[in-house]
């Protein structure tokens, strides 16, 4: 029984570093599950458009895929964007769209460890606040989510952790940095959010930064938990009849049998 191709739905930028983040990001995942298929297509100013790699896929002859959105919360782009583009696929496709990344536990960790990697310690913990800087976005759910990470991830020992945008949704990240300086807290670190380097997360830096952050994190790019993540999201995704293309006839071509035995030992 053959695994659907994994395609990985990435937003795309203007910015070279995304594209080079999201193709390490999927190196990672192709060294994690050997013998998967994965594709990368790109919504937007990157190519090949998701498309165009549906397209190619179709005329291989391929007939099941799972779409994974390369997005950390549910809002516009995993509830519109993506159905549209997947809704003009090839009608020999069947297509699975799978959940977004976060929130998860192990994008929580790499969170952490990027700040490490900026100069913190654990035993920094209780005298920091956190500001957890995401995009943005003006979907009430999205917002919501980056508000419940903040409040989970203040039980692990940090002094505070106060959510921030750098778009669409308030606060922006300098002003949380000025509200927890304000609140005394005696250091304060910036953690983005975000997957890879472009426009908002640079702006998260250079907010930070103007705003007397000590500590600015980079983003959380390809780490191996993302990976890990990703690949859950497939197989949850791969173990449920397709929403887009001509229903399957007979048995499933890839049942939750299957994705047991094309796991690989994920360690979470």
């Amino acid at each position: 029984m053959n695994a659907p191709v994994l395609l990985v739905v990435a937003h795309g930028s203007r910015d070279p570093r995304h594209a080079a983040t999201v193709h390490a990001l999927v190196e990672r995942v192709r060294a994690l599950r050997p013998g998967l298929r994965v594709e990368t297509g790109f919504l937007d100013f990157t190519v090949p458009s998701v498309a165009a790699v549906l397209e190619s896929l179709a005329a291989e002859g391929v007939r099941d895929v799972v779409a994974q959105p390369l997005l950390l919360t549910r809002a516009f782009h995993a509830k519109a964007d993506i159905p549209a583009v997947l809704r003009e696929a090839p009608a020999a496709l069947r297509i699975r769209q799978a959940g977004v990344l976060g929130p998860s536990p192990l994008l929580t960790a790499v969170l952490e460890r990027r700040l490490y990697e900026a100069g913190l310690t654990p035993g920094d913990k209780p005298a920091t606040g956190v500001v957890l800087a995401s995009a943005g976005s003006t979907d009430p759910e999205a917002i919501a989510v980056i508000a419940e990470i903040a409040r989970e991830w203040r039980h692990t020992g940090w002094c505070a952790v106060r959510p921030a945008f750098a778009s669409a949704s308030l606060p922006r990240t300098e002003d949380a940095v000025r509200e927890l300086r304000a609140r005394g807290v005696r250091r304060i670190a910036v953690a983005p959010y975000v997957l890879a380097p472009g426009r908002l997360p640079d702006r998260i830096a250079r907010g930070a930064a103007e705003a007397g952050a000590d500590v600015i994190a980079g983003v959380l790019g390809p780490a191996p938990e993302v990976a890990r993540v990703l690949l859950r999201r497939y197989d949850e995704a791969a173990a449920r009849p397709a929403a887009y293309g001509p229903p399957a006839h007979g048995a499933p071509s890839y049942g939750p049998g299957a994705v047991a035995r094309q796991r690989v030992a994920l360690g979470a």
